[in-house]
């Protein structure tokens, strides 16, 4: 497999990043090349910089507005030659025009089995609605909120007695294996979005 480079956007504390450091960057092929925050003080920048890999902050207040910030951003993100961007825990909505320019070439992970729970807060969705099974979700991003195709499912049970953190932890544990491996599946090629429905995705065994 030739290089696959990855830019991974994040807004607080990297540890889906730093499961992706752990398991995927330098093996395989796949490197991650940069990773961009909206926050100056985020935790994934200093677990970026132990790596040795590329940071570069993109604060809100510095730009005229979300779609100049997204170019600037977008602009940064070209510039590392980055086949996927990865959002893992960046809390911003991505503009339109950011969309468009990385279609196809953006992931997110969603600590639910969407389309059920979408949006915030998705584990107080979760217990809210009495569910007995929550999950995790990887998808491509599109110009909706947690709307893009899914390429990765997995089930959580929800701990007896609804525990919020028993039921975290048991995501977070999830996620840190479901993400890399999503990931790695993109970099293998093993996955396409069909061209007749792009809301289909298959993955290649």
């Amino acid at each position: 497999m030739s290089d696959f480079r990855i830019v991974v956007l994040a807004s607080g504390g990297g540890t889906n990043l730093q499961a992706i450091l752990d398991t995927l960057h330098g093996r395989g092929g796949i490197e991650v090349v940069g990773v961009g925050s909206d926050k100056p003080g985020a935790r994934a920048l200093e677990r970026a910089a132990a790596a040795a890999v590329e940071t570069a902050v993109f604060p809100r207040t510095d730009y005229a507005d979300r779609a100049a910030r997204d170019a600037a951003m977008a602009d940064w993100i070209e510039s590392r030659g980055a086949d996927l961007v990865v959002l893992a825990g960046y809390m911003q909505l991505l503009s339109d025009g950011f969309i468009g320019r990385f279609r196809n070439r953006v992931v997110n992970i969603h600590p639910a089995l969407l389309p059920s729970f979408p949006g915030l807060d998705a584990i107080g969705q979760a217990l809210a609605a009495g569910v007995h099974v929550t999950g995790v979700t990887v998808h491509f991003v599109d110009e909706g909120v947690d709307t893009g195709p899914p390429l990765a499912r997995r089930q959580v049970p929800v701990p007896a007695g609804g525990d919020r953190e028993e039921l975290e932890a048991a995501i977070h544990a999830v996620e840190h294996e479901l993400y890399p491996q999503a990931i790695r599946m993109i970099a293998e090629g093993r996955v396409r979005i069909d061209a007749d429905d792009p809301r289909v995705v298959a993955i290649d065994d």
